[in-house]
Protein backbone atom coordinates (compact mmCIF):
# COMPACT_ATOMS: atom_id res chain seq x y z
CA UNK A 1 0.00 0.00 0.00
CA UNK A 2 2.74 2.10 1.22
CA UNK A 3 4.97 1.46 -2.05
CA UNK A 4 1.52 2.25 -4.32
CA UNK A 5 1.37 5.82 -2.89
CA UNK A 6 5.18 6.58 -3.52
CA UNK A 7 4.91 5.39 -7.22
CA UNK A 8 1.63 7.77 -6.96
CA UNK A 9 3.42 10.65 -5.83
CA UNK A 10 6.79 10.00 -8.12
CA UNK A 11 4.45 9.57 -11.22
CA UNK A 12 2.88 12.93 -9.96
CA UNK A 13 5.69 15.13 -9.78
CA UNK A 14 7.08 13.97 -12.80
CA UNK A 15 3.87 14.59 -14.61
CA UNK A 16 3.69 18.22 -13.12
CA UNK A 17 7.81 18.38 -14.39
CA UNK A 18 6.08 17.73 -17.74
CA UNK A 19 3.19 20.01 -17.35
CA UNK A 20 5.16 23.09 -16.89
CA UNK A 21 7.94 22.30 -19.33
CA UNK A 22 5.62 22.14 -22.49
CA UNK A 23 5.61 24.68 -24.63
CA UNK A 24 1.78 24.59 -25.20
CA UNK A 25 -0.24 26.71 -23.39
CA UNK A 26 -2.23 23.92 -21.04
CA UNK A 27 -4.33 24.64 -18.00
CA UNK A 28 -6.41 22.26 -15.71
CA UNK A 29 -10.42 23.36 -15.33
CA UNK A 30 -13.04 22.54 -12.70
CA UNK A 31 -16.56 21.37 -14.38
CA UNK A 32 -17.45 25.54 -14.36
CA UNK A 33 -14.02 26.68 -16.08
CA UNK A 34 -12.36 27.63 -12.81
CA UNK A 35 -8.82 27.15 -13.00
CA UNK A 36 -7.03 25.02 -10.69
CA UNK A 37 -3.57 24.55 -12.42
CA UNK A 38 -2.13 26.64 -15.21
CA UNK A 39 1.21 26.49 -16.77
CA UNK A 40 3.89 29.03 -17.52
CA UNK A 41 2.76 28.97 -20.84
CA UNK A 42 -0.74 29.67 -19.88
CA UNK A 43 0.07 32.27 -17.99
CA UNK A 44 2.51 34.22 -20.34
CA UNK A 45 -0.46 34.38 -22.64
CA UNK A 46 -2.49 36.22 -20.11
CA UNK A 47 0.56 38.71 -18.94
CA UNK A 48 0.89 36.66 -15.05
CA UNK A 49 2.29 34.35 -13.22
CA UNK A 50 0.49 30.55 -12.65
CA UNK A 51 0.03 30.96 -9.55
CA UNK A 52 -2.32 34.45 -10.60
CA UNK A 53 -4.14 31.94 -12.72
CA UNK A 54 -5.76 29.76 -10.00
CA UNK A 55 -9.43 30.83 -9.07
CA UNK A 56 -9.85 32.67 -12.84
CA UNK A 57 -12.39 31.87 -15.33
CA UNK A 58 -10.71 30.58 -18.30
CA UNK A 59 -13.68 32.41 -20.31
CA UNK A 60 -13.12 35.28 -18.80
CA UNK A 61 -9.54 35.28 -19.89
CA UNK A 62 -10.31 34.03 -23.06
CA UNK A 63 -13.31 35.75 -24.63
CA UNK A 64 -15.71 32.96 -26.57
CA UNK A 65 -16.62 34.07 -30.56
CA UNK A 66 -19.62 32.24 -30.54
CA UNK A 67 -21.61 32.10 -27.17
CA UNK A 68 -23.22 29.10 -28.24
CA UNK A 69 -20.43 27.01 -28.43
CA UNK A 70 -20.01 27.38 -24.55
CA UNK A 71 -23.80 26.81 -23.89
CA UNK A 72 -23.78 23.41 -25.88
CA UNK A 73 -20.33 22.39 -24.10
CA UNK A 74 -21.93 23.48 -20.90
CA UNK A 75 -24.78 20.96 -21.26
CA UNK A 76 -23.08 18.05 -22.76
CA UNK A 77 -20.57 18.46 -19.32
CA UNK A 78 -23.81 18.36 -17.23
CA UNK A 79 -24.84 15.77 -19.31
CA UNK A 80 -21.67 13.96 -18.32
CA UNK A 81 -20.57 13.16 -22.35
CA UNK A 82 -16.77 12.53 -22.45
CA UNK A 83 -16.09 14.24 -26.14
CA UNK A 84 -13.45 17.11 -27.19
CA UNK A 85 -14.79 20.53 -27.20
CA UNK A 86 -13.66 23.54 -29.14
CA UNK A 87 -14.29 26.99 -28.41
CA UNK A 88 -13.05 29.82 -30.89
CA UNK A 89 -11.46 32.37 -28.64
CA UNK A 90 -9.97 35.79 -28.75
CA UNK A 91 -8.16 37.89 -25.82
CA UNK A 92 -5.61 40.60 -25.59
CA UNK A 93 -1.84 39.55 -25.20
CA UNK A 94 0.76 41.26 -22.96
CA UNK A 95 2.12 43.28 -25.52
CA UNK A 96 -1.69 44.67 -26.48
CA UNK A 97 -2.54 42.96 -29.49
CA UNK A 98 -5.74 40.98 -29.98
CA UNK A 99 -5.00 37.62 -30.55
CA UNK A 100 -7.27 35.00 -31.66
CA UNK A 101 -7.03 31.03 -31.85
CA UNK A 102 -9.19 27.64 -30.15
CA UNK A 103 -9.22 26.49 -27.02
CA UNK A 104 -9.58 22.45 -26.57
CA UNK A 105 -11.03 21.45 -23.52
CA UNK A 106 -10.62 17.60 -22.48
CA UNK A 107 -12.75 16.04 -19.75
CA UNK A 108 -10.40 14.19 -17.44
CA UNK A 109 -11.42 11.88 -14.35
CA UNK A 110 -10.42 8.67 -12.67
CA UNK A 111 -13.82 7.17 -13.11
CA UNK A 112 -16.76 7.48 -15.22
CA UNK A 113 -18.92 8.61 -12.57
CA UNK A 114 -16.82 11.30 -11.02
CA UNK A 115 -17.18 14.65 -12.00
CA UNK A 116 -14.63 15.49 -14.36
CA UNK A 117 -12.20 18.38 -14.56
CA UNK A 118 -10.97 20.36 -17.69
CA UNK A 119 -8.00 19.70 -19.14
CA UNK A 120 -7.48 22.80 -21.74
CA UNK A 121 -5.32 23.83 -24.08
CA UNK A 122 -4.69 26.63 -26.52
CA UNK A 123 -3.79 27.01 -29.71
CA UNK A 124 -2.72 30.21 -31.13
CA UNK A 125 -3.93 30.71 -34.34
CA UNK A 126 -2.74 34.74 -35.48
CA UNK A 127 -3.17 37.94 -33.86
CA UNK A 128 -4.36 41.81 -34.96
CA UNK A 129 -1.87 44.72 -34.30
CA UNK A 130 -2.38 46.64 -31.09
CA UNK A 131 -3.98 50.01 -32.48
CA UNK A 132 -1.35 52.75 -32.80
CA UNK A 133 -1.73 55.92 -30.59
CA UNK A 134 -4.41 58.53 -31.62
CA UNK A 135 -3.17 62.05 -33.37
CA UNK A 136 -0.61 64.04 -31.04
CA UNK A 137 -2.85 66.10 -28.45
CA UNK A 138 -2.27 69.80 -30.54
CA UNK A 139 -4.53 72.82 -29.81
CA UNK A 140 -6.67 73.91 -32.72
CA UNK A 141 -4.36 77.05 -33.88
CA UNK A 142 -1.59 74.68 -33.90
CA UNK A 143 -3.02 72.61 -36.23
CA UNK A 144 -4.46 75.21 -38.60
CA UNK A 145 -0.76 76.31 -38.92
CA UNK A 146 0.59 72.87 -39.83
CA UNK A 147 -2.07 72.70 -42.52
CA UNK A 148 -1.30 75.83 -43.74
CA UNK A 149 2.32 75.49 -43.89
CA UNK A 150 2.18 71.96 -44.93
CA UNK A 151 -0.05 73.91 -48.33
CA UNK A 152 3.05 75.82 -48.97
CA UNK A 153 1.78 79.04 -46.82
CA UNK A 154 4.93 81.49 -45.41
CA UNK A 155 4.62 83.13 -42.20
CA UNK A 156 2.86 86.48 -43.13
CA UNK A 157 0.29 84.35 -44.63
CA UNK A 158 -0.79 81.99 -42.30
CA UNK A 159 -0.63 85.11 -39.96
CA UNK A 160 -3.56 86.90 -42.57
CA UNK A 161 -5.51 83.94 -42.27
CA UNK A 162 -5.53 83.29 -38.93
CA UNK A 163 -5.75 86.74 -37.73
CA UNK A 164 -2.43 86.69 -35.92
CA UNK A 165 0.78 88.19 -36.05
CA UNK A 166 4.02 87.02 -37.73
CA UNK A 167 5.51 86.71 -34.06
CA UNK A 168 2.46 84.85 -33.39
CA UNK A 169 2.91 82.06 -35.70
CA UNK A 170 6.52 82.03 -35.68
CA UNK A 171 5.66 81.28 -31.62
CA UNK A 172 3.57 78.02 -32.31
CA UNK A 173 6.34 76.84 -35.30
CA UNK A 174 8.94 76.70 -32.60
CA UNK A 175 6.59 75.88 -29.82
CA UNK A 176 6.07 72.46 -32.20
CA UNK A 177 9.40 72.25 -33.20
CA UNK A 178 10.88 71.95 -29.72
CA UNK A 179 8.23 69.19 -28.74
CA UNK A 180 8.68 67.19 -31.84
CA UNK A 181 12.11 67.90 -32.11
CA UNK A 182 11.78 69.02 -35.62
CA UNK A 183 14.63 70.58 -37.25
CA UNK A 184 12.99 72.48 -39.97
CA UNK A 185 9.33 73.49 -41.87
CA UNK A 186 9.95 70.52 -44.01
CA UNK A 187 10.17 68.25 -40.74
CA UNK A 188 8.06 69.70 -38.94
CA UNK A 189 4.96 68.66 -41.52
CA UNK A 190 6.60 65.11 -41.98
CA UNK A 191 6.22 65.13 -38.37
CA UNK A 192 2.08 66.60 -38.42
CA UNK A 193 1.46 63.71 -40.82
CA UNK A 194 2.96 60.79 -39.10
CA UNK A 195 1.70 61.91 -35.90
CA UNK A 196 -1.90 61.59 -37.47
CA UNK A 197 -2.74 65.57 -37.17
CA UNK A 198 -2.93 66.19 -40.45
CA UNK A 199 -4.84 63.92 -42.94
CA UNK A 200 -2.93 62.02 -45.47
CA UNK A 201 -4.12 62.19 -48.92
CA UNK A 202 -6.20 65.64 -48.36
CA UNK A 203 -5.57 68.68 -50.70
CA UNK A 204 -5.40 71.31 -49.55
CA UNK A 205 -4.03 69.93 -46.66
CA UNK A 206 -6.40 69.83 -43.30
CA UNK A 207 -5.99 69.08 -40.19
CA UNK A 208 -7.25 65.79 -38.30
CA UNK A 209 -9.82 67.08 -35.74
CA UNK A 210 -8.63 65.97 -32.43
CA UNK A 211 -8.45 66.91 -28.52
CA UNK A 212 -7.01 69.84 -27.43
CA UNK A 213 -3.63 69.53 -25.49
Amino acid sequence: MEAGRADAVTWRNRALLVFDRVSVPVAVCDVYGQVVLANPAMATECGTTPGRLRGRQVLELFRPQEAGQVERIAEALRLRHRSRYQVSVCWRAPGGAERYGELTADPVSDSAEETPALLVMLRVLGERAAPGPGPAPTTEVERQVLALLAGGATTARAARELGLSRDGVTYHLRRLSARWGAANRTELVARAYALGVLLPGVWPPRARPGESE
